[in-house]
């Protein structure tokens, strides 16, 4: 919502008043926080942890999964980072490449990236052709003996080379992924809170009747301020609960945090952020495509809202 916004400032220095040094002291922001970020996401999301970070959510997110299947692998997109933690680092192919490579638990499935990807523009159903090698992952690992807690994806892969998966895709992975008794977790930390301007989040550019199991949440929720939130199913989060391991984060959750979080939906929603960025998106996009016709250098132009990537290439043909 932009470098020290004067509302945001002013509702975390208010609230900084009375904060409180541990979150087993209920304050009522929590509650009022939770219940606004709710009316942003479909109903069955409806379970709300609050944490301090991207990484901590994420990892929270891996917990919860493997809690509720009882399952340990995870499938995740090539090149995608998911955060600092170890646990995260081992599902980032863009990280534990270059360091400890991939671990036995972790199944690395092709990016949906109908420009430089497997399956491209000119193939009759890339959404199929995608969704199916996941398939074959799943079935590939069955084989070995392994089970699917998660498949862990960006709603829009932005470290991959922002990539925009084709609408239906995520509704075929879900089906393989539950069908092997997988959930499936929706990283928002990026792409998150109407930067893709038409939707609050941007797994909804799947279509309506696509709903994640868990959604990740992180960088704009605080506007620079340490805030992350996941949300989740009543299922879930109850068979979390039922170890008698009660989630605790001393700071996640605390009262300036979630002061801080109100005012940024205040201010996207006072400021029509989302309309801004469907508008000053669409103008950008329609200016790029303008400069793809005069250089040869730029490949594709992509994006949604004020998600966008141009892709710069040697050669059109390949």
């Amino acid at each position: 919502v932009g470098h020290c916004h004067p509302d945001v400032v002013k509702a975390a220095h208010e609230q900084n008043q009375l904060l409180n040094t541990n979150s087993r002291y209920l304050h009522d922001n929590m509650v009022d926080y939770a219940e606004r970020l709710s009316k942003t996401l479909p109903e069955k999301l409806c379970i709300f942890y609050f944490l301090n970070s991207g990484s901590e959510a994420n990892d929270l997110a891996l917990r919860l999964a493997r809690q509720y299947t009882k399952h340990q692998d995870v499938i995740v997109l090539d090149h995608a980072y998911h955060g600092h933690l170890t646990s995260l680092i081992d599902i980032s192919p863009y990280k534990f490449r270059n360091l400890e490579g991939q671990k036995e638990w972790v199944h690395v499935a092709p990016v949906p990236d109908t420009y430089r990807g497997l399956y491209r523009e000119d193939h009759e159903d890339p959404v199929t052709a995608y969704a199916d090698e996941v398939k074959n992952i799943i079935e590939h690992a069955h084989k070995r003996g392994r089970k699917i807690a998660a498949f862990f994806v960006e709603s829009l892969p932005s470290v991959g080379g922002q990539i925009i998966p084709p609408a239906g895709y995520f509704q075929k992975v879900a089906e393989h992924v539950h069908k092997a008794g997988g959930v499936f977790i929706a990283d928002e930390i990026q792409v998150g809170f109407g930067r893709v301007g038409k939707h609050f989040w941007a797994f909804q550019l799947q279509g309506e009747d696509f709903i994640p199991d868990i959604v990740t949440m992180g960088k704009p929720i605080g506007n620079g301020h340490p805030l992350a939130c996941v949300a989740t199913t009543k299922e879930i989060a109850e068979a979390f609960a039922a170890t008698g391991v009660e989630y605790f984060n001393t700071f996640g959750g605390n009262p300036v945090s979630c002061a801080t979080g109100l005012a940024v939906l205040d201010v996207i929603e006072k400021e029509h952020l989302q309309a801004h960025a469907t508008e000053v998106g669409n103008f950008l996009m329609k200016t790029l495509k303008e400069q793809q016709i005069k250089h040869p250098i730029i490949g594709d132009v992509r994006g949604c809202g004020l998600f966008i990537g141009v892709d710069l290439i040697k050669d059109q043909a390949e």
